[in-house]
């Protein structure tokens, strides 16, 4: 009898084996580097009614990111570390645009402690391993593991806002696992856990970390983040090849299409409608919505710009001046 195929099983055994064990390797590393700077919220709120949720420590002085639907209408706020510690939490900046939120603890009760670093120049591939590091249901210091499945999702917020650049993910989440970080095999995260869809298996959200770095330097610097604003919702759309090529837009392989626009909005006001592709900002190619985010941070509100859209085929300039976010 030949030994080719036992010998086969015993190096694919092996391999599987190895495999596995890279695979352990990496989580094991991600959890015992950035577990320590993972903490749980208890939330007290007006008349009695309280909540749980996670965040993650962003600089060593004591400011910690979460979710702002987590800490919204919180009169007392305790947060746990790692270590067992218990501490007195203070909500110093808040955006319910992009549901994130900045809460700050007595540093000189952590010592030197373990931080995050909120890195905007990172991009997650679809693919990529995704760790998940929260306090779901209340079982603290939690670990679960999948992949980025897709990248650019929109997500109606707790104010009924499309919350854009989303990242899909398959590490499974439950309820206190918002506000928790999503990392790479790196330990460097890539964002912040969000939300759940209720009866679902397998889908979980978080807020990109280019858009939490952007939020976090904002409320750090002013305690609020102030953004023009011009009221759609919007997601990224590949371009017909021949479309782009009629208008003269062989560089760009995409465009932002209006997916809604909201009443009496300045987006309404000039005339944008659904299905819009938004192709052009002040001479800015727009390529996706994180380029469109982008652009926009550069410009003053109340300021006309102006906005070249196709539509039906046909390429339309638009001016419009966006009103700041409120």
């Amino acid at each position: 009898m030949s030994a080719a195929p036992e010998l086969e099983r015993v190096v694919r055994a092996t391999s599987e084996e190895d495999a596995l064990d890279a695979y352990s390797r990496a989580v094991i590393g991600v959890v015992e580097s950035a577990g320590p700077a993972v903490v749980s919220l208890a939330i007290k709120a007006k008349r009695g009614r309280g909540g749980a949720g996670s965040g993650f420590i962003v600089t060593p002085d004591g400011y910690l990111m979460t979710n702002s639907h987590v800490v919204a209408g919180a009169t007392e706020i305790r947060v746990r570390t790692s270590t067992g510690e218990t501490l007195v939490g203070q909500v110093v900046g808040d955006d319910p645009a992009t549901d994130l939120a900045l809460v700050r603890v007595d540093a000189s009760a952590l010592g030197t402690p373990a931080y995050l670093p909120v890195d905007g120049a990172l991009s997650p591939k679809v693919g990529q391993l995704a760790v998940a590091i929260g306090n779901p249901l209340g079982f603290e210091s939690t670990v679960s593991t999948g992949v980025v499945s897709a990248l650019g999702r929109s997500l109606r917020g707790t104010s009924n806002r499309l919350i854009d650049g989303v990242i899909q993910h398959t590490a499974p989440l439950n309820p206190g696992n918002s506000g928790g970080p999503l990392l790479d095999a790196r330990s460097r995260v890539i964002g912040v856990n969000t939300a759940i869809i209720a009866r679902s298996q397998g889908l979980g959200f978080a807020i990109a970390v280019e858009t939490a770095a952007w939020v976090l330097g904002q409320l750090l610097a002013h305690g609020r983040v102030r953004r023009a604003w011009l009221g759609i919702g919007a997601a990224r759309r590949p371009l017909d090849r021949r479309l782009a090529y009629a208008h003269g837009l062989t560089s760009s392989a995409s465009a932002v299409e209006v997916q809604s626009v909201d009443r009496d909005s300045p987006a309404a006001r000039a005339g944008l409608v659904e299905g819009d592709l938004i192709v052009d900002l002040d001479g800015t190619a727009i390529t996706d919505v994180d380029v469109l985010h982008r652009a926009l941070r550069d410009r003053v509100a109340e300021r006309p710009i102006k906005l070249a859209v196709i539509r039906r085929g046909g390429r339309h300039d638009l001016d419009i001046t966006p009103r700041w976010a409120s």
